[in-house]
């Protein structure tokens, strides 16, 4: 009895055991690397953050601008040109795509 007792325990742990541990570390780490819903709506919420405190300093720059001309010569004389807004537009659309590509994921 115990001479087939212990190979079908280890032939057991080897073939049902060990993948079934394998496997389940594997599902681990894999839902551990993916965005959950709550991230995602964080996520939203400081872009959508950040979208209003950019217009917000577009809105006073306008405003600085329409009292001096010439105020940002004033402020920073060794900065001749600010970054033009090309770049926040690329991001927006890069967070618009990732936004999409996570929304379908949840779809499946």
């Amino acid at each position: 009895m115990e001479d087939v007792l212990i190979p079908v325990l280890i032939v057991g742990m080897l073939f049902i055991g060990l993948p079934w541990l394998i496997m389940h570390y594997v599902t681990r780490w894999k839902t551990a690397a993916t965005l959950t819903g709550g991230d995602e709506r964080l996520l939203e919420e400081l872009h959508d953050l950040a979208r209003r405190l950019d217009d917000r300093m577009c809105s006073i720059e306008r405003i600085m601008t329409a009292e001096n001309p010439n105020w940002r010569q004033q402020c920073a004389p060794e900065q001749q040109a600010l970054p033009s807004r090309s770049a926040d537009l690329d991001i927006d659309a890069e967070f618009a795509r990732l936004a999409e590509r996570s929304r379908a994921r949840e779809v499946r």
